[in-house]
């Protein structure tokens, strides 16, 4: 393996990085936690829009084999029920906090599809959920809600851990492998020239069933403490995923519960000796 420096902004540093690549995964992005979504939305919205347009016109000219995308569910409404990749309505208004981010992951994954309609590069897009495990962003100002807890949790000194709002959310959380696997699967079974695929664990957990079951993983006996001055957006989410298992033989094979042991015992081991 050979590490590349490069602002992937920068057309000239794109064209550096992708020389003689048949297979791009493109999982770089600017991207941090929901304080930044709040305050800063603009940074993910520019950036990202930047980035892959100038990498998939260069994967275009240079008719690269096949370029992966990873996208996201922020565009995606609350639902009781697992979503497929058809469900999403454009119809129905973005939420006001996700829009900058979302409207981005959408226009991406079309140029996706646009250019894999008049060039010879195949295209994936992966509509994934939120991913965990292992080389998380682990500290609390970048941290997603699985990140953050395992950190508030594990570094834990008053037997004290507060949760913004009440916990009621519910997310579909995915572990890295089952990601990476995907990842595999369609470079091997992928038959067609575009195609967007959901890719989650497809069912919800809510935030506060996952800051118990991590406190119970963890050993430790600690109050959870909702603070309720910080907002409560009531909204869960799954997604169906059987599209990918039947057109690349791929499902999720790591539950919530191990998951969480794992990402645990890497924490303990990589970011506590490092402390």
């Amino acid at each position: 393996m050979r590490w590349i420096k490069a602002d992937l902004t920068k057309i000239e540093d794109i064209e550096r990085v992708i020389e003689g690549v048949d297979i791009i995964i493109q999982a770089a992005a600017t991207t941090s936690g929901s304080k930044d979504i709040v305050s800063r939305p603009y940074i993910h919205v520019t950036d990202n829009a930047v980035m892959n347009s100038l990498l998939f016109r260069a994967a275009f000219e240079r008719k690269v084999k096949h370029v992966i995308f990873f996208s996201c569910t922020v565009m995606l409404q609350s639902s009781e029920k697992p979503q497929t990749e058809i469900d999403y309505d454009p119809n129905i208004e973005l939420h006001p906090r996700y829009f900058g981010v979302a409207s981005t992951k959408l226009y991406i994954e079309k140029m996706c599809d646009f250019y894999s309609r008049i060039g010879e590069t195949k295209f994936t897009a992966i509509r994934h959920t939120n991913i965990y495990g292992p080389h998380d962003k682990f500290d609390l100002e970048k941290s997603h809600v699985f990140g953050a807890t395992i950190t508030k949790v594990l570094s834990s000194k008053d037997g004290k851990i507060h949760v913004w709002g009440t916990g009621e959310e519910e997310r579909d959380l995915l572990y890295v492998d089952d990601l990476t696997k995907f990842v595999e699967k369609s470079i091997i079974n992928q038959s067609v020239p575009y195609s967007l695929y959901n890719c989650g664990y497809g069912a919800a957990i809510s935030i506060k069933k996952l800051v118990n079951n991590i406190i119970e993983a963890s050993g430790k006996s600690l109050e959870v403490v909702y603070d309720l001055s910080q907002p409560t957006i009531k909204t869960s989410l799954s997604l169906d995923c059987s599209k990918a298992k039947n057109e690349l033989d791929w499902y999720p094979e790591t539950t919530i519960d191990q998951g969480i042991a794992k990402t645990i015992a890497w924490w303990k081991e990589n970011i506590r000796n490092n402390d």
